[in-house]
């Protein structure tokens, strides 16, 4: 218990000779840095508020702006127009600094040079978010940019300064916008026309038309006022803590275990190997991950900017470390903490705090790999209740919200849970291996499971991620959905096993490289006092957990014949070409068409998160039906199936560019549940089920390495459950030029799917669709 005792700065005993204290000098030596890094970080905050808030200003710009103000005065040139001359007069007369009339001289031209530095750096801001309210370049043909886009690129270019921070154009990204309800309401009548018979669609259409005319007109007036004075009408006018309503609506407030239902999973490279060596591969990777949390705390990061020009919203990333989802009776709360200096490790039913600093000196990775070494030789068993304990953050919300409450709101388990959620994350050191080898086509799918919910209680499903290290050395993560999308923990993990592979190495045996400290305490083990009564409870949620655990069928494969170098000759987006081979899949494998959900970002705005790209269109639907008969010409397939992916981009660049249909509808929904309206237009479109949900994972949002020159550094993206029960998730990876990577799930509970047979449809589907255009084919 030595290490315990660490963490307390003074103990004292009340004895009969007095009070006997008792100091701990290397916990107040700690104490004493930890203070001193902290006021570090609060003048590196002061320093990237001021240099934010001028942006694209600078001080360098400044201070031009006032040599050019002195140097028109000596050459007797008044370029203020009397301004200096009228602010000198309102200075104040008599003693001190503005004695002399030189000195109020200068004074009056330093302050008409900011003012003029301030009005200019506003004139640019607000140039700038006009420049980027255009979006006609998403909707020019690829190689046929006008020359007004061209213009318009240039001036983006000159009025975005150099050398931007992390949030420099925050303030100069447009708002969302909010749609007209008559183009979203004909626009939502377009993706179900086809998906119902005329009976059910005359009837939707009526009640759309009701809508429109009667309700719809009160609750957008509502929206349009919220939008003029929130950064993003999905902002919501309480709750400060909650970013948005779709944060706190369709995440925060759902009552269902986030394992399978709301958390996803990401993979490590596959198809490379840095180590065997489970600790020292942690010891990057942790190292890493800290490296990249600096530089997000110092803003250093680079925005992400489509086309290279076109800023994206960094604001998910605010909350990407230091993040716990804390449960409530009705709705979570995401406890978001400014700092944390340590690490929640769960190990053989163990969980260990775990130390990043010496002081103020970050660990080196030899010495985070001693650490973790140390967690996994540690032989010391878990305590009544410990070892299964996580099942709670993996059952439903409600029971871990009362036992949080009765059982862990005071004392050592108080404690204990404070430090697995004050964590800067949760790291899960398991016993078991996994790894993919392509010999063996089913150990993708058991990688994933084993990242999607493990065993149920080696996850803490709460925090923002948790980061799993396999027995031989492979990892992945499993995120939470609420706080980001998945565009941002991806950012991250880029920079992470970048950093890991070309800049940090490992020795010819596989360890981290350098020297260790083995003076550092060791990691603290985690003390806890579980009564039966909250063990019975724990046991429950691992039932509940493992029952839906055991309910998923996940399908994960490799597609080798080709990637998106070939799409491309097909003359369409990769995107496009996949989603229409999702739709041909469906229909073969149930006999008829599903509403289908893609995800689409909406960073281009303020605080934008994610719109829904409705993928089941009529011409989509045209095309299928058209493969599936068999009867016509290949030219006649080959114009169909262009008509279907020109549907599909330009939804897309809709969805993009605010002009969406469900999250308009979603709102206004919100805003009838406030004002006590019933809609039964709304209460249909939002429970009308997702039977077919998919998503494209990004990659290569960094630029750490040229993937031509290392085609194997690739990553095999991740994936999620299904949203419904009758339905499948489908998530997949365009990676590189000649492979694809997917990651199918259902529910063995349902007769109708089976994530296989899903898998083994949507290989012939794309194999079909190329041979339509004669692309070839590498050897799979």
């Amino acid at each position: 218990m030595a290490e315990a005792h660490q963490a307390v700065a003074f103990q004292f005993t009340v004895t009969p000779e007095g009070v006997d204290f008792r100091l701990s000098r290397e916990a107040l030596k700690h104490i004493y840095l930890s203070g001193i890094n902290s006021w570090k970080k609060r003048l590196i905050r002061i320093k990237n508020g001021i240099l934010r808030g001028v942006y694209p200003g600078s001080p360098t710009s400044w201070l031009f702006v006032v040599m050019t103000t002195l140097g028109s005065s000596y050459c007797n040139v008044d370029i203020s127009m009397g301004l200096v001359c009228f602010i000198q007069r309102w200075l104040p007369e008599g003693c001190g600094p503005y004695r002399s009339p030189e000195t109020r001289t200068l004074l009056s031209m330093a302050i008409f040079s900011t003012g003029v530095w301030m009005t200019g750096i506003l004139f640019f801001r607000q140039a700038l978010k006009l420049l980027l309210s255009y979006h006609g370049w998403l909707f020019e043909m690829h190689g046929q940019i006008s020359h007004f886009t061209r213009v318009w690129a240039m001036c983006v270019r000159l009025l975005s300064g150099q050398r931007p921070m992390l949030y420099s154009f925050q303030t100069s990204l447009p708002k969302l916008p909010v749609p007209s309800v008559s183009a979203t309401i004909h626009r939502y009548l377009e993706s179900v026309q086809h998906l119902l018979d005329d009976e059910e669609y005359y009837r939707m259409e009526t009640l759309a038309k009701e809508f429109q005319e009667k309700t719809a007109p009160r609750l957008q007036k509502y929206l349009v006022l919220k939008s003029w004075w929130a950064a993003n009408y999905l902002q919501p006018p309480t709750h400060p803590q909650v970013s948005d309503w779709w944060e706190e609506y369709v995440y925060l407030r759902g009552r269902t275990p986030l394992m399978v239902n709301s958390n996803y999973y990401v993979m490590d490279l596959v198809l490379v190997k840095n180590t065997d060596v489970q600790a020292a591969r942690l010891g990057n990777i942790v190292h890493a991950m800290i490296m990249y949390r600096r530089k997000l705390d110092r803003e250093e990061i680079k925005p992400v900017m489509a086309l290279g020009i076109v800023p994206m919203c960094s604001y998910q990333m605010e909350r990407m470390f230091n993040t716990t989802r804390i449960p409530g009776k009705d709705t979570d709360v995401l406890q978001h903490l400014t700092d944390s200096r340590h690490v929640a490790v769960y190990h053989k039913g163990r969980f260990f705090k775990l130390w990043l600093y010496e002081g103020s000196r970050l660990l080196k990775p030899r010495d985070l790999e001693m650490q973790f070494q140390r967690i996994l030789d540690d032989p010391s068993p878990p305590q009544p209740g410990e070892e299964r304990l996580a099942a709670l953050t993996a059952g439903g919300r409600v029971e871990w919200a009362q036992v949080r409450q009765a059982f862990f709101s005071s004392g050592k388990n108080k404690a204990a849970l404070d430090a697995i959620e004050r964590a800067a994350f949760f790291v899960a050191l398991d016993e078991e291996s996994h790894r993919y080898d392509p010999e063996d086509e089913a150990s993708l799918s058991l990688y994933g499971k084993a990242l999607l919910h493990g065993s149920c209680y080696n996850r803490w499903f709460d925090k923002s991620f948790t980061l799993i290290a396999f027995k031989n050395g492979q990892l992945g993560l499993n995120t939470e959905h609420a706080w980001a999308d998945a565009p941002i923990i991806g950012h991250l993990w880029e920079f992470v096993l970048g950093t890991d592979s070309f800049d940090l190495g490992y020795s010819e045996t596989g360890h981290c490289l350098g020297t260790p400290n083995p003076a550092l305490a060791p990691p603290q083990r985690l003390q806890w006092d579980i009564p039966e009564q909250c063990q019975a409870v724990i046991e429950s949620s691992y039932q509940v957990a493992k029952a839906l655990a055991d309910d998923v069928e996940l399908y994960c494969f490799q597609f080798l014949p080709f990637g998106k170098g070939l799409i491309k000759k097909c003359r369409t987006s990769p995107d496009a070409f996949v989603q229409i081979a999702l739709q041909l899949a469906y229909f073969r494998d149930r006999g008829k068409f599903c509403l289908t959900y893609e995800a689409s970002m909406t960073r281009m705005f303020r605080e934008g998160r994610t719109e829904t790209v409705r993928s089941c269109t009529c011409e989509s639907t045209a095309f299928v039906q058209a493969m599936v008969q068999g009867r016509h010409l290949k030219a006649n397939l080959q114009d169909l199936f262009r008509k279907a992916a020109e549907k599909h981009q330009n939804a897309c660049r809709l969805a993009m560019t605010g002009a969406g249909i469900d999250r308009h509808l979603f709102c206004l929904y919100v805003v009838s549940k406030f004002l006590g309206v019933s809609s039964p237009f709304l209460a249909e479109v939002l429970s009308e089920p997702w039977r077919l949900s998919t998503s494209q994972t990004a990659q290569f949002q960094i630029r750490m390495f040229d993937p031509n020159k290392y085609p194997n550094h690739l990553g095999a993206g991740g994936g999620f459950g299904p949203v419904a029960n009758d339905g499948y998730g489908v998530s997949y990876m365009i990676a590189g030029e000649n492979t694809i990577f997917f990651h199918v799930s259902s529910k063995f509970s349902s007769s109708e799917t089976n994530a296989q047979r899903f898998g083994n449809h949507i290989r012939q589907a794309l194999l079909d669709i190329a041979d339509l255009f004669q692309v070839p084919k590498a050897d799979s």
